[in-house]
């Protein structure tokens, strides 16, 4: 039996983690078992559609290096792979029901649903949903309906009693009384589109889905969906119901953890490769020592079997650690490639760049590798280098317990240090060690003297490394900056 598994998004958002992490498993699991992957839009509902949506599928999967087998695009066997273009298909198989007597048409208004719901409301009615108004109805009633131009929707005949049951590859066998099941839910729209229940049944066992990989959340719909196979006479697929992400918090992954789009974190510079090592490791674990995996190794090892039973939790601070290693296995040329549009969007540089700045800049991604989290950072590290620093808090001068007068003269102090190792030709290390013996003198920490000439050259109390900034800026730009912090100082201190 051939492998084929599917991802199924709705393009009514920008794609997030949760969804990203369920085609990442199918895409991997179809790999790993020489399988297909394939891609399906379920776009039935129109009010929440967007074409951006639609495209920001397209664009994460791509970003992603995630290719499918069969779908929009590529085409396959099995198309069309937009539900949108199948609707025929749904009615089709929605009208089999009927005939079969495993359905019925309903023609029950938007007022009389209202008024048995807030009726079975009032009485605390253990039964809640629909009445099975319409479902013995005699060819008499069903052609005054007609008379009347009523349209119709195509309702499930659920059973009343007994019970039914599926297997899922996590959590075992799942049985629900028929009885709790949804009652009589519709297949099929007035309007012709079909339900969110009828489509995934029908595409799935059409385009030969083996094993359905979704979140825990359908687990619910798991039951009607088992009586929909049944009442087609169709073999249900295996299911794997993915355990949820949350945040560090227990609570399921949203916007108040931070973001959760994958745009959001392609927009701040997470690399892909990164995203998808991480995500990948949330519910998922290879022997629970291993961490970094190629897509190439998630192809080869990964398994159902080492999915966790229990929700997985996303750490945005373990995404950053493990995009900072990704990040320094880049050359330097590479990642230059990768900072550049970023320092571009901020101003500091613009295409062509000239040899000399080239040779800057890759100087300058040596010193920044070793301090990004993501790639956006680069921006705020750098900014010091491209615009002059502006010193709108003078109190930043100082280091924690240090008074600004004391601060300002260990600047002028460190400043004369600083010009006679220049004129000498010191070596960084010997002027570091000179600046260290001042704050020994002056009875401070060594940050009572690096702090005010890291906020004189670059503005800011976290910065690269001081001599590092020294190098990237030059002496004579280092020497005007001090030069224009005391100034600034010595009159403040007045």
């Amino acid at each position: 039996m051939e492998v084929r598994v599917r991802y199924a998004p709705s393009p009514t958002g920008l794609q997030h983690i949760g969804g990203v992490r369920t085609a990442l498993f199918n895409y991997f699991f179809a790999r790993a078992n020489s399988g297909k992957f394939i891609l399906r839009v379920e776009d039935t509902d129109r009010e929440r559609y967007s074409d951006e949506s639609l495209q920001d599928l397209y664009d994460t999967l791509a970003w992603l290096g995630i290719a499918w087998d069969e779908g929009p695009i590529v085409g396959g066997p099995c198309g069309p792979y937009i539900q949108s273009e199948r609707f025929d298909l749904y009615r089709s198989y929605a009208e089999q029901l009927v005939r079969d007597g495993k359905a019925y048409y309903c023609y029950c208004t938007p007022e009389r649903l209202e008024a048995v719901r807030l009726k079975q409301q009032e009485e605390k009615s253990e039964v809640q949903g629909y009445d099975r108004h319409c479902r013995n109805l005699s060819e008499a009633e069903r052609a005054e309906y007609e008379m009347q131009g009523i349209k119709p929707v195509i309702r499930l005949k659920v059973p009343t009693d007994g019970k039914t049951t599926f297997h899922d590859v996590l959590m075992g066998d799942i049985t629900r009384r028929n009885r709790d099941v949804s009652p009589d839910p519709i297949l099929l729209k007035s309007d012709g589109f079909p339900t969110y229940h009828l489509a995934n049944v029908i595409d799935d066992h059409l385009m030969g889905i083996t094993h359905i990989m979704r979140a825990q959340e359908w687990i619910p719909s798991g039951p009607l969906h088992i009586l929909l196979y049944e009442a087609f006479g169709w073999e249900p697929p295996m299911y794997c119901h993915l355990p949820m992400v949350m945040g560090k918090d227990g609570q399921k992954l949203s916007k108040r953890h931070g973001s959760t789009s994958v745009r959001d974190f392609k927009e701040k510079g997470y690399l892909p490769e990164a995203l998808m090592n991480y995500v990948s490791m949330v519910g998922w674990s290879y022997d629970g020592q291993r961490e970094f995996f190629s897509k190439q190794d998630l192809e080869q090892v990964f398994s159902l079997e080492k999915i966790n039973k229990a929700p997985g939790v996303f750490d945005y601070k373990k995404l950053d650690w493990f995009n900072g290693q990704y990040i320094r296995q880049k050359s330097d040329e590479e990642l230059l490639a990768l900072l550049l549009p970023y320092m571009t969007k901020a101003g500091f540089v613009s295409a062509p760049l000239s040899s000399d700045q080239e040779s800057m800049l890759l100087n300058l991604t040596k010193v920044v590798k070793e301090r990004l989290k993501v790639l956006g950072d680069v921006v705020d590290l750098t900014r010091f280098l491209f615009e002059e620093p502006t010193y709108e808090d003078v109190n930043l001068f100082a280091a924690k317990g240090v008074e600004l007068a004391v601060a300002v003269s260990a600047l002028d102090r460190a400043f004369e240090i600083l010009k006679q190792g220049f004129e000498a030709g010191e070596s960084h290390a010997t002027t570091e060690q000179k600046l260290t013996d001042l704050a020994g003198e002056m009875g401070l920490k060594v940050n009572g003297v690096f702090m005010p000439l890291r906020v004189a050259l670059t503005g800011s109390t976290v910065s690269l490394p001081l001599f590092d900034s020294i190098g990237l800026l030059g002496q004579e730009v280092t020497c005007a900056r001090i030069e224009n912090a005391l100034a600034l100082l010595k009159r403040e201190v007045r």
